[in-house]
């Protein structure tokens, strides 16, 4: 009974797994020992692996070789122009400043600068030289539609093409500009180059113009007030002498005051003599005489220092002439010549201003000097084949690579 009981359990025990020699893999249970696992099978070609091929011919392949294509079999030549200049003041000082060696012979103007800058990518300068040459025709290019200007003629349409084909480089710190034109035609490219000095030349010529009318302008106008301002004071100071009578009423306050110390040394010869008389005969009649001289001398000096000092209009006064007091007169007359001193000076000031104005509008002038005059190319730069080539390139894989990368993320989330 014990050996049926010990077979049992020996069947009911599992058998232990086999350690392969080397430190191979467990055989899995039930193999048969020593047993070597098959090996994986080799990879299929799946549809997603299709697909993604058929996506990267058709997103980045076709496209670069169409680019390519196009670049190298239909795109016509560009060739470049570049003319440089810079907007230059020459102002020549004075003979004092000249003199005084402190003279500045030449200079730059960075906001003159600045507005060409803007001037030669605006509207109005194609404008101009659409005006003076034919644009559109040395812009239109049959067979190629992408970098000529094509039907569309509008000065708008001209204008966007134009951003393309005319680069402007400014050094802000020298101020130098620099202008470079593309063209399908040597020649073309020069011709547009030159056109487009000339046309900065004239803006500037019209900014120095505009600049000079303006200083010249200002001037006139402030002379032109200070001489009515003049005209006026002197009216009102002839006025006054034709009201008065009075050339000038200091003048004539000296002459009164020249009376009145005539008077006052009469006054003291009559008190003299009087005080002589009394002293040799007090009874003598002469000294009635003299008494009555003297309250006459007194009278007058006393009229005439009431003149020279008491209101108009008072009772028992004495005025001057036209009925006024020579103080009121005097008054009047010192704020005239105030007036009339403040307007001369104003006038003199508004003149030297008007003639500095012109000095310098004649003798400051900006030009336009170019350092480089328009090239005339002999090979053709332009349209950077390889480097347009690469950069499409780069785009297609890049954008296909990003696309990719989204779907097997998508595809692993499910």
């Amino acid at each position: 009974m014990n050996a049926p009981r010990a077979a049992k359990a020996g069947a009911a025990k599992p058998a232990p797994s086999v350690q392969p020699a080397g430190g191979g893999a467990a055989q899995p249970p039930g193999a048969a020992p020593g047993a070597i696992r098959p090996p994986a099978q080799p990879a299929r070609v799946q549809r997603r692996h299709v697909l993604l091929a058929l996506s990267f011919l058709l997103w980045v392949v076709g496209p670069a070789l169409f680019c390519a294509f196009y670049l190298f079999a239909i795109a016509h030549d560009q060739y470049a122009s570049r003319v440089g200049f810079s907007v230059r003041t020459e102002e020549v000082g004075s003979a004092v400043e000249l003199l005084g060696g402190i003279t500045e012979l030449s200079g730059s103007s960075s906001s003159d600068t600045d507005i060409l800058y803007e001037f030669i990518q605006s509207q109005q300068m194609v404008r101009g030289l659409a005006e003076e040459l034919p644009l559109r025709e040395m812009y239109s290019v049959d067979g190629d539609p992408y970098f000529t200007l094509g039907e569309d003629a509008r000065i708008e349409a001209l204008w966007r093409y134009w951003q393309q084909m005319v680069k402007v480089f400014y050094d802000r710190g020298s101020g130098l500009i620099e202008v470079r034109v593309l063209a399908f035609d040597p020649e073309d490219a020069q011709t547009v180059a030159a056109a487009i000095y000339d046309q900065s030349s004239q803006m500037i010529n019209q900014l120095s113009t505009i600049a000079r009318a303006d200083a010249m302008r200002y001037a006139e106008e402030e002379l032109e007030r200070a001489e009515d301002r003049l005209r006026e004071a002197r009216q009102a100071t002839t006025a006054f002498r034709n009201r008065t009578g009075i050339i000038d009423p200091q003048a004539d306050i000296q002459g009164q005051m020249g009376v009145v110390n005539a008077l006052q040394q009469q006054l003291a010869e009559a008190l003299v003599e009087r005080a002589t008389l009394l002293e040799s005969n007090s009874s003598d009649p002469r000294v009635a005489d003299i008494d009555r001289r003297i309250r006459a001398i007194r009278g007058q000096i006393a009229d005439e220092r009431s003149q020279l000092g008491q209101e108009s209009g008072a009772e028992g006064t004495q005025t001057g002439p036209n009925g006024q007091s020579y103080s009121g007169l005097l008054e009047e007359y010192e704020a005239l010549q105030a007036d009339l001193e403040f307007a001369e000076q104003a006038y003199l000031s508004s003149r030297a201003a008007r003639d500095g104005a012109l000095a310098e509008a004649q003798r400051q002038s900006r030009y336009l000097a170019s350092y480089v005059q328009p090239t005339l190319a002999e090979t053709p730069e332009f349209p950077r084949r390889w480097v347009l080539l690469g950069m499409v390139a780069g785009f297609l894989f890049i954008t296909w690579v990003i696309g990719t990368m989204i779907y097997y993320s998508l595809r692993d989330r499910r």
